[in-house]
């Protein structure tokens, strides 16, 4: 392989979050350039962040070198994919491991992107200060330098597991309905922020028992200027019955009041009687980012259609799905009917795999998306909306004031699964593991350390850190309270995915 290797950094579209993420962009390049030097290579900067595909075409495109993107805060995938698509020179994704600024979220979404378009690549990462320090790191580093790409082991990941016969006859059971009427996922846009690998489209969800309506975002704005007063206000007061506390006029969000509550609840009502107008099964909700500047955060809404409890409710939970990612809407929908025909609540999370930390002898997970998690999560209370906290958006991403949907998951089993494609097949991954309570000063710190104002859940996920860095295909997971993990199993395999089943060789115990 060359000596001499190239350096780029993806980018945020939006100004602001690069611009803030400079210093600590800067500073992981030289780290990198350090650790290149170390082994004895060259390396040479392509010049400014990559905010635009075409940025990524016409400086990413001419470079035959082998590649290293620099991933130190959040990143859209095209503005990698579009410009290394239809290479085959090495390219490999370095980020640090920090909660704070996510690179590793970066990592996880470009590489997914990468995959699906067949696009070879290799990942690397590291959670130290100095990046030559890390012995790892540096192993791995110059194998990619040496070789053109990283192997990472696959012993906790297989094809297939004994599965209970009980269960497979529940997943029989949610197939032949599905099949008898498919699932209609109602799409408010694509997905959001360059995010390819999360849109499936007909030619991919047909064959495995769903179909899309998409509806311009802009109903949205223009159904909503026709939602009676009235509906606002009832909902607004059943939020606050409930058991929901805002945080109105705190430092920093002295904008945000209950007009902007109320322009949340609009929202939601408009999505609403879409659903009920279209009969739709679940929502895709893309948002961003031609809503930034013209509605609230749709984080509210989302929260409110995942619970059961929310105004206007028929009592079920309407699984949504932020960022109109497929690759969660599908399973989430999947793991809900589960959920249900097993007697078990049928709310499921959706999450960031957002940072992690050693805990008790398990590394543990935090979990934490601005939008689609439920009440549930918070309180086990399928008819409250206790614990939930309502926190004005950071303004450097939303500058309209609004509100998220958020608390501090409660412990318990869990289940997680997330589809996505691969050989332009469409796969999926089940897990299952354990949300923790952590105790309050570590709650804190892994809270304040990533965004205070977004649901968090720290989970064990039942397999080794490295492994999900390594293999995993998202940025996003779907989450279930419960054990379904043969259920989802045997009904993925029934639908027509290619399944892989992430656990540690002891059946879940800690490795």
């Amino acid at each position: 392989m060359s000596r001499r290797i190239a350096l780029f950094w993806p980018g945020d579209y939006r100004a602001r979050p690069n611009e803030q993420a400079l210093p600590n962009v800067e500073a992981a390049t030289v780290q990198l350039e350090k650790a290149l030097k170390k082994l004895g290579r060259t390396s040479c900067r392509i010049e400014g962040f990559l905010t635009r595909p075409h940025e990524s075409i016409e400086k990413l495109g001419p470079v035959d070198d082998p590649m290293i993107g620099v991933f130190a805060h959040w990143v859209y995938g095209p503005h990698t994919t579009d410009g290394v698509v239809g290479k085959d020179n090495p390219l490999l994704l370095a980020s640090n491991f920090s909660g704070t600024w996510p690179g590793l979220v970066g990592l996880l979404n470009t590489g997914a992107c990468l995959d699906c378009v067949n696009r070879r690549f290799s990942r690397i990462w590291t959670g130290y200060e100095d990046w030559t320090e890390d012995a790892g790191f540096m192993e791995r580093l110059d194998e990619w330098c040496s070789s053109g790409r990283i192997v990472y082991p696959e012993d906790e990941i297989s094809r297939t597991a004994p599965l209970a016969p009980d269960a497979v006859k529940r997943a029989q059971e949610v197939a032949e309905a599905i099949r008898r009427r498919r699932v209609l996922a109602l799409m408010l846009g694509d997905t959001s922020m360059g995010m390819i690998n999360g849109y499936f489209g007909p030619r991919l969800l047909n064959p495995v028992g769903f179909a899309e309506h998409k509806v311009d975002q802009a109903w949205i704005i223009d159904r909503g200027r026709r939602i009676d007063p009235a509906r606002i206000e009832r909902a607004l007061a059943f939020v606050k019955e409930k058991g929901v506390v805002f945080h109105y006029g705190e430092k920093g969000a002295e904008d945000f009041d209950e007009d902007a509550t109320r322009e949340q609840l609009r929202d939601y009502l408009v999505v609403l009687d879409l659903v009920d107008e279209f009969k739709a099964d679940c929502v895709g909700w893309q948002y961003q980012l031609g809503l930034i500047p013209l509605r609230p955060p749709s984080d509210f809404a989302e929260g409110l259609l995942n619970s059961a409890c929310r105004p206007e409710s028929n009592g079920e939970v309407i699984i949504t799905s932020t960022e109109g990612d497929q690759g969660n809407l599908v399973p989430m929908e999947m793991m809900k009917r589960l959920l249900k025909l097993k007697g078990l609540h049928p709310a499921v999370m959706f999450h960031d795999v957002r940072w992690g930390g050693e805990y008790e002898g398990r590394f543990l997970w935090v979990l934490l998306n601005s939008g689609s998690c439920g009440a549930f999560a918070f309180n086990h209370d399928p008819d409250s909306l206790a614990d939930v906290h309502s926190y004005r958006q950071p303004a450097g991403y939303f500058p309209n004031p609004g509100g998220t949907f958020t608390g501090e998951s409660l412990p318990g089993d869990i289940t997680w699964a997330r589809a996505y494609i691969h050989e332009n097949e469409l796969w999926m991954d089940v897990g299952r593991g354990e949300v923790l309570r952590l105790p309050e000063g570590t709650r804190d710190a892994w809270w304040d350390g990533t965004t205070r104002q977004w649901p968090f859940m720290a989970a064990w996920l039942g397999i080794r850190q490295d492994t999900l860095m390594a293999h995993y295909l998202s940025n996003h997971i779907a989450v279930a309270y419960g054990d379904i993990f043969d259920e989802m199993i045997a009904l993925s395999q029934s639908m027509g995915f290619k399944t892989r089943i992430l656990q540690g060789q002891q059946g879940g115990e800690p490795s």
